[in-house]
């Protein structure tokens, strides 16, 4: 819990605005904190939960693809470029 923590936390040993190391300091630490976690995790309890999780997703049918969907966050991302657009070129002018 305390890496999810501090994954998420805003707060940093050392902040992400300093150049490179900023975000070093997340590509390390949080890496090596997953990597604990499941070396805590009793191997017997990985495997159960890992036939678990095929019996699971082999019940389960094939992911629903919406058109629908995919066209309204295209639309979505459009209409923010465009906005963004209209915004930044009569600063720029």
């Amino acid at each position: 819990m305390v890496i999810v923590a501090y994954a998420l936390s805003p707060i940093d040993i050392i902040p992400d605005f300093v150049p490179v190391i900023g975000y070093l300091d997340d590509l390390i630490i949080v890496p090596i904190g997953v990597w604990i976690c499941l070396r805590l995790i009793p191997s017997p309890l990985i495997a159960d939960n890992r036939k678990k999780a095929e019996i699971w997703l082999s019940s389960k049918p094939a992911k629903v693809h919406s058109a629908a969907a995919l066209v309204v966050i295209i639309a979505i991302w459009l209409s923010c470029a465009w906005l963004l657009w209209r915004w930044v070129v009569p600063k720029i002018s």
